[in-house]
């Protein structure tokens, strides 16, 4: 049997599982999907999760079921490219003819002296729960500092506040007005949003240090009772760790067939790729869509195109707490309660395709 592993049951595996199961499957050919956990999490909600206006059951969807899918759990440790075989924090290893890297990113804090050690995250789901505990657990009154104001900052800000009424609010913007790249009414509607909800912006910011209860803004001290971190990413390390070039944020630099020079029976798909888009779950999975045609081709035998389709993005949807949001669609910008029905309008058809 051919052995096809996928990496991680993030948003690009699971397309590539639900285009593959049940049954487009050559008949010598099985899958096994590593994951530290028994779910696939929806990394999009993990904000609400940590703001405690969401369950974890809610963020969270089953791996599909099949008979030509083995499911193994545990730690990642070392991918060994030239052995084609992944080693576990267990002791175990994995052997592919086939692999699919898909394990996401991790915080990068910018060389930022204790920002390591003292703030909170909401990359996974278990640090997002972490979060939640000492968010939840705040006496009324007390300032949480958000340090990064994209998507993941905004949303975790204007959540928390509908979350936490009692709760100061200060988010850290490096940018002179908020979604900066996007058009400018976007821009003003958020902020505007945020003046209304009493969530202080403080743009031009640059977060030089980190202490306990102490935020450093150029050389302004800050005092904070909590910091949460959303100003960065970087691969997960086993990925930085693998051969051939990165780009300057440590992603895999790819052929147009998703796979690495040299190795192209080896796959990174979403946070971990170099591409030239943000990262996000709709470029995960139209990445995937592409691989499982690569993938089919080459069991068949099949020639590849001389050029691979360019990745369309249909762009992106945000919220303002449970009530408004904001989304940038084919140029078109769309704000409240409009745009906040449609981001949990697409939720809930995920979920329920890949409940």
């Amino acid at each position: 049997m051919r052995k096809l592993v996928l990496l991680g049951g993030g948003y690009g595996n699971m397309r590539i599982l639900s285009r593959l199961l049940p049954n487009n499957l050559p008949l010598d050919v099985e899958i096994t999907l590593i994951d530290r956990t028994p779910f696939h999490s929806l990394k999009t909600e993990f904000y609400a999760l940590a703001a405690g206006t969401s369950s974890d059951h809610e963020v969270r969807v089953g791996f599909p079921e099949s008979g030509k899918l083995t499911i193994k759990y545990g730690e990642i440790t070392e991918i060994d490219v030239e052995e084609k075989q992944v080693l576990l924090a267990d002791g175990g290893a994995v052997s592919y003819d086939d692999l699919v890297i898909g394990l996401g990113c991790e915080d990068k804090y910018h060389g930022v002296p204790g920002a390591d050690e003292f703030t909170y995250s909401i990359q996974t789901i278990g640090r997002s729960r972490d979060t939640y505990a000492k968010l939840g657990g705040l006496p009324a009154g007390s300032i949480v500092g958000i340090v990064g104001a994209g998507l993941s900052g905004i949303e975790l800000a204007s959540e928390l506040r509908e979350s936490r009424p009692d709760l100061r609010i200060k988010l850290f913007d490096r940018s002179p007005r908020i979604l900066r790249d996007f058009p400018e009414r976007l821009s003003n509607y958020v902020k505007k949003w945020f003046d209304s909800n009493d969530v202080e912006v403080v743009s031009n910011s640059n977060i030089t240090k980190v202490e306990p209860n102490k935020l450093y803004n150029h050389e302004e001290v800050i005092p904070v009772d909590v910091v949460v971190w959303t100003a960065g990413i970087q691969p997960a390390a086993t990925v930085r760790a693998l051969p051939g070039e990165k780009d300057s944020s440590g992603r895999a630099i790819l052929t147009q067939y998703h796979d690495l020079p040299n190795y192209e029976n080896v796959f990174v798909v979403g946070d971990c790729a170099s591409l030239p888009f943000a990262p996000s779950a709709q470029l995960a999975e139209e990445q995937a869509e592409q691989i499982v045609k690569v993938l089919q081709a080459r069991w068949r035998g099949l020639p590849l195109p001389e050029k691979m389709p360019e990745i369309k993005l249909k762009g992106f949807m945000g919220s303002l707490g449970k009530k408004q949001g904001f989304a940038y669609m084919a140029d078109i910008s769309v704000t409240g309660r409009i745009a906040r029905l449609m981001k949990s309008g697409l939720l809930w058809m995920y979920k329920r395709h890949n409940g």
